[in-house]
């Protein structure tokens, strides 16, 4: 899950699918790759400093086995949680052996077979750790909000995928986009629906996600929207984005 651009619905996204697709029966682990442990906390993920986390994996060469636990909240969902330490993993990379793929290594040595998805959150640059996810992944979903300048950047991002394609991991593909912060009042946000739906076809899901006060309270009580208010307009729309993307894949939620 990437967007430079910050404030699109990353974190949400990555938390309120890997959830409702648990939900759903599906064995999911979300990796999450951002300093600020959004989607750790969303989880109800431990995460202070002397955890182990992905930081540990990516600096230290330690197994992700070692650090994945379970979302206390939700069966079938598990989290390979971020530290604040990661903030400095840019850096610390840039004298690593391999510094683009050492999520990749970490993932291949590990046992993922046992999830049927593995949801990886990015922060909200196209630094190292963003590239460790896009080398490391299979597909890319983009979340887009729809509000003034939501195509802006993403040029920087679709030349980035290519770049990666083209030296580090030749089957990365842009799978899917998923609108976000729809709000069906305005007619800027069917304009931009419209503009994005026009400009990338059929990897745009059908479902938009809609503004919702539910969706952005959730993380403060360490909970995802499926948890917090399954009734919500959100939790619905993700649920149903997640039954969209599972169908995509070929099953059925």
């Amino acid at each position: 899950m990437a967007n430079q651009k910050g404030g699109v619905g990353k974190t949400t996204s990555s938390v309120n699918l890997a959830a409702s697709l648990a939900m759903h029966g599906a064995q999911v682990l979300v990796v999450d790759l951002d300093p600020q442990g959004n989607a750790s906390t969303a989880l109800g993920v431990d995460h202070h400093a002397d955890v182990p986390s992905i930081y540990d994996v990516l600096i230290e060469d330690v197994p992700l086995a070692d650090i994945v636990v379970p979302a206390p909240e939700i069966p079938n969902l598990f989290c390979a949680p971020a530290t604040l330490n990661l903030a400095g993993a840019e850096i610390e990379l840039v004298s690593k052996v391999a510094r683009e793929s050492r999520l990749q290594r970490a993932l291949d040595a590990y046992d993922k077979d046992k999830f049927d998805y593995v949801l990886i959150d990015c922060p909200p640059s196209l630094g190292l750790l963003t590239v460790n996810a896009l080398v490391g992944g299979d597909e890319l979903l983009i979340p887009i909000q729809c509000e003034y300048y939501a195509l802006e950047g993403l040029g920087q991002l679709i030349r980035t995928v290519d770049l990666v394609r083209s030296h580090l991991n030749p089957t990365l593909n842009v799978s899917t986009i998923l609108l976000t912060m729809y709000d069906a009042r305005t007619r800027l946000a069917a304009q931009v629906a419209e503009d994005v739906r026009n400009h990338f076809g059929d990897v745009v899901l059908n479902t938009v996600i809609p503004r919702s006060v539910r969706v952005s309270e959730a993380p403060s009580y360490g909970q995802s929207v499926m948890t917090y208010d399954p009734g919500s307009s959100g939790a619905l729309a993700y649920s149903e984005a997640a039954s969209e993307i599972a169908h995509r894949n070929g099953e059925a939620t």
